[in-house]
């Protein structure tokens, strides 16, 4: 009998350990009931100030998931035991929105403390971002827990760069599980935000596959020579909207960074591409599918890492 009840105690925690390292959408609905309405109200007011800020949220949700895993790593500050991942290239003056998160993790501690990750709270903010800015919505899995530590070298090393060429970005986002098809739903968030002059200027003086027009206009911002961190649209036409323009630029040549239009550049994607510009509704759906698929890019669940006071640091 005590080896039966023994057994049956195993079992019983195998399966606890099980379901709580599982994402789950229910995960807060009874350790804080108020935590997601908490964040949309904190977004919405957010966006609602300055239209950018959805982008911003985006970003950092994607920058987040595309190093370490969906862990929060983004937002830690640089310590005296390692060097976070906001001085990375692809995120150096161009990551935003940290002072909105703690914004954000101040008015959920205050319904529930230590209960939601900083994690978490990226991954629903940027849903409510896309919502909040015209976008489909989409149900959030949480439960993920905050990292100790960051990684600088795997953010300059992992995150997909403005200057690659397809079979590279198809390999970045395969190597994170995946697919192609979840590379291009993805890539139309840059429907909606900012890039550098840096980042497009060789696009826009040196390469062949852009409308000449849109290449000149956005040479009065970006110069040859200087002005790395002037700022143009990456939607030409509905900058701060979530919708298909995205690629309806690309068919126009109108994309504006070199890895933006290797998507619709007589490559395997071009279909794909084509295929959104006439049927909003299918992007809506593979967008808000690929969002799930990537934020369940290797999070830490269970008792792995921690749930953070402050997402800049750890406890």
């Amino acid at each position: 009998m005590a080896f039966c009840s023994l057994v049956s105690l195993f079992l019983l925690l195998l399966f606890t350990a099980m379901v709580s390292a599982q994402l789950l959408s229910t995960f807060y609905d009874t350790s804080c009931p108020n935590a997601l309405s908490t964040i949309q109200s904190a977004v919405k007011d957010a966006v609602a100030k300055e239209s950018r800020m959805g982008a911003s949220l985006l970003r950092l949700h994607f920058h987040d998931c595309f190093v370490n895993g969906c862990d929060g790593s983004v937002l830690l500050d640089d310590t005296a035991n390692f060097t976070g991942e906001k001085t990375a290239f692809p995120n150096q003056n161009s990551l935003r929105g940290f002072d909105v998160v703690d914004s954000i993790k101040s008015q959920v501690e205050a319904v529930c403390t230590q209960i939601v990750s900083c994690a978490d709270i990226l991954a629903v903010a940027a849903r409510d971002s896309v919502v909040a800015l015209g976008g489909p919505s989409w149900t959030v899995k949480l439960g993920r827990r905050d990292s100790t530590t960051a990684s600088l070298s795997t953010a300059n090393s992992d995150l997909p760069g403005p200057n690659l060429d397809l079979s590279a970005l198809i390999t970045a986002f395969s190597n994170k599980g995946l697919s192609t098809t979840d590379l291009i739903a993805l890539s139309g968030a840059h429907t909606i935000g900012q890039a550098r002059c840096v980042t497009f200027r060789n696009r826009i003086y040196n390469e062949t596959n852009i409308d000449s027009s849109y290449a000149t206009s956005l040479q009065a911002n970006c110069p040859s020579v200087g002005g790395d961190n002037n700022f143009s649209d990456l939607d030409v036409q509905t900058p701060t909207n979530f919708d298909n323009n995205y690629y309806v630029n690309l068919v126009n040549n109108k994309g504006l960074l070199h890895s933006d239009q290797q998507l619709f550049n007589g490559g395997s994607t071009d279909s794909q591409v084509k295929s959104y510009t006439t049927n909003s509704d299918q992007f809506s759906t593979d967008f808000a599918a690929a969002m799930i698929n990537m934020g369940d890019v290797d999070p830490l669940t269970g008792t792995q890492g921690e749930i953070r006071i402050s997402c800049r640091k750890i406890n």
